[in-house]
């Protein structure tokens, strides 16, 4: 079957599809591509960093389908895309084939989109807490390399659905799991930073409620991105060396 003009097209990650063009022989072909090269799912081969919290949750890198299969078999209900849809009618080849993978084996796929290099916006924080409260479980939140955006999510899961610890929380961003504090990922780490001291100041221990609050009525994420400042050596390594998408 001729390729669909369109697919000829392809972005720097791979080619975008639409759901028709995916429903071809080539289409599929390209999304198998867009996952194993262009994603750079071969390397997911070697390392996933999946790693599994308390309370039935795992934090991961871009599953593959058949990832997704082992996954359903261990009873994984929900899958939470940190990558999220991107601002195209047409999206990546893998996000296809997880789509078809987790309804072809009965997982509740959401999509709910978080940024690496981007203080998170309070609509962001407080959608994933009702997820957090409503979704069924065993469940399994991923962006691409599970480092920066399964961070975040991880620490806000850890904080306000399990109500551990700030500190404690707070190692879910860290180099164990492939994230780098002084590179513009870094912050993430600063908005983390930026709640600890209003706590501080207020003179309460940080809480899931004080924290909701917070990021409800007094956060301004505006404010955390222009008081962040990277190095120019951890910049380097997410930029140029690791490519964090």
């Amino acid at each position: 079957m001729p390729i669909h003009p369109r697919l000829a097209k392809a972005e720097p990650m791979g080619p975008f599809l639409l759901p028709e063009e995916f429903e071809t022989s080539e289409g599929r072909k390209a999304a198998w591509r867009s996952l194993w090269l262009h994603d750079h799912g071969f390397i997911r081969k070697l390392h996933q960093n999946t790693h599994k919290l308390p309370g039935d949750m795992i934090r991961t890198g871009q599953p593959s389908p058949g990832d997704i299969r082992r996954w359903a078999n261990e009873g994984v209900k929900t899958v939470i895309n940190l990558r999220g849809l991107r601002n195209n009618v047409r999206q990546p080849g893998y996000w296809h084939l997880e789509r078809e993978a987790c309804r072809e084996n009965g997982i509740t796929m959401i999509d709910h989109r978080a940024y690496s290099r981007a203080a998170p916006k309070p609509d962001f924080i407080l959608d994933l807490d009702r997820m957090f409260q409503s979704i069924a479980y065993p469940a399994l939140m991923h962006c691409k390399s599970g480092a920066d955006r399964a961070g975040l999510a991880s620490f806000l899961y850890l904080f306000l659905r399990c109500e551990q610890p700030l500190e404690d929380a707070f190692r879910q961003l860290s180099w164990r799991y492939g994230h780098v504090q002084s590179g513009k990922t870094g912050v993430l780490d600063h908005f983390v930073k930026t709640y600890a001291a209003a706590a501080a100041k207020a003179g309460v221990q940080p809480s899931r409620e004080h924290f909701l609050n917070w990021a409800g009525k007094d956060y301004d994420p505006s404010d955390v991105q222009d008081s962040f400042r990277s190095s120019a050596a951890g910049s380097f390594l997410t930029e140029q060396i690791l490519r964090r998408e």
